[in-house]
This record gives structure tokens, C-alpha cells and sequence, in this order.
């Protein structure tokens, strides 16, 4: 089963160091917290950087009780697992939105969202995405474990092609998406007499 543990676990095996059993582990509590405060981080960043399909949700808000002060009618409350908004409004209609701090401000009485989350269960997680996040661990732990700036650097490269490759294949899932209104395009290319 796939965990933060066994995903740092395996980082640490990759820079030939000890593995851990869990974040608060006894028999060496250094690399334990080491892992502890750095996973959680690397995690989120990692999901943050890319619409992984295993880390989307939809959800619809309803506003918030106090209005915003000017620019738009409502305020909407982010979702507390809310990384990344990747859509809001819903069948292409995209309505406009501005994110401040914890909350999505819109000119409508509901939102829908579509938006990347904080997935904590990695073994729902993609194949590429845990193998993706086990090289971001190493990558991050490359300099605390090992002392070398040439490991680290080494480790960051790795992660970077990685990251490309699973970007793609992550992406190749996805249906092609439509660029708008059909008849402007069916018109410039010869349609819609």
C-alpha cells in the first residue's frame, strides 16, 4: 500500500540512507522528522503544479452570508482541501471569478467548481504520480541526507524529466478540449454556408 511514509521511505532508499517506519520513527528520529516536515510541502506542491486526474474534484458553493466589499455581488468559501481552481462555471460556460485568500468572489448565487484537491490517500494515487513524488522526496532530501550539492542538483534533473514525462502521459487521458464557438470556427474554415 502506498503511503507518505513508503514514499519517503523510498526516497531515502534511493540516496542509500536508512528507510523509516513511520514519521515519528524512534529508531532514527532525525531522518523521521527530517521526512515528517518535508513531505507535506513536496506533496502539495507537486499536486499544485499539475491538473493530476486522480486529484480533481467537482463541487457546487453556495455564497457566503457577507458580500465583498466592491467588484463582485458574492463570496464563496474555498473548499478546506482546495489546491488549485481549474474551472469555474460549468458545460463551457466560464464565468468570471477572482480567488482572494480563502474564498472565490462572482457575480452568480452559485458556483460551480472543478478544482485540484489535496488527495492525502496516496494509494489512489497514478502510478507516475507516486513515482513522480518519490523522485520529489529524493530530490528534496538529496542535500540533508547526503551533504552534496552534486547529488541534489543530480536529483533535481531527474525529477524535472520525470515531471515532463508525467505531465503528458497524465495528460493524454484527457479528452481534447473544445476552443469556443463552434459556428465562428465552422465559418472561418468553409461550415455554416
Amino acid at each position: 500500500m502506498v503511503t507518505g511514509v513508503s514514499i519517503c521511505s523510498n526516497a531515502l532508499l534511493m540516496l542509500g540512507a536508512q528507510t523509516i517506519n513511520d514519521f515519528a520513527d524512534e529508531s532514527d528520529l532525525d531522518r523521521a522528522k527530517l521526512c515528517a516536515n518535508l513531505y507535506p510541502t513536496v506533496r502539495d506542491d507537486l499536486l499544485r503544479s499539475h491538473p493530476w486526474n486522480c486529484c480533481i474534484k467537482r463541487i457546487v458553493l453556495s455564497p457566503d452570508a457577507a458580500a465583498p466589499a466592491f467588484g463582485y455581488s458574492h463570496a464563496f468559501e474555498l473548499p478546506s482541501d482546495y489546491l488549485r481552481v481549474l474551472e469555474v462555471g460549468s458545460n463551457g460556460c466560464i464565468i468570471d471569478h477572482l480567488v482572494e485568500g480563502r474564498s472565490i468572489q462572482a457575480n452568480t448565487t452559485v458556483l460551480e467548481l472543478r478544482y485540484v484537491f489535496r488527495n492525502e490517500v496516496e494509494n489512489t494515487w497514478d502510478a507516475n504520480l507516486v513515482a513522480l513524488a518519490t523522485q520529489a522526496m529524493c530530490a528534496a532530501l538529496a542535500y540533508p541526507v547526503t551533504q552534496s550539492t552534486a547529488k541534489q542538483a543530480g536529483e533535481e534533473q531527474k525529477l524535472e524529466m520525470m515531471l515532463r514525462r508525467a505531465r503528458a502521459v497524465d495528460g493524454q487521458e484527457d479528452p481534447p478540449q473544445t476552443l469556443g464557438d463552434e459556428h465562428l470556427y465552422a465559418a472561418r474554415f468553409g461550415g455554416y454556408g
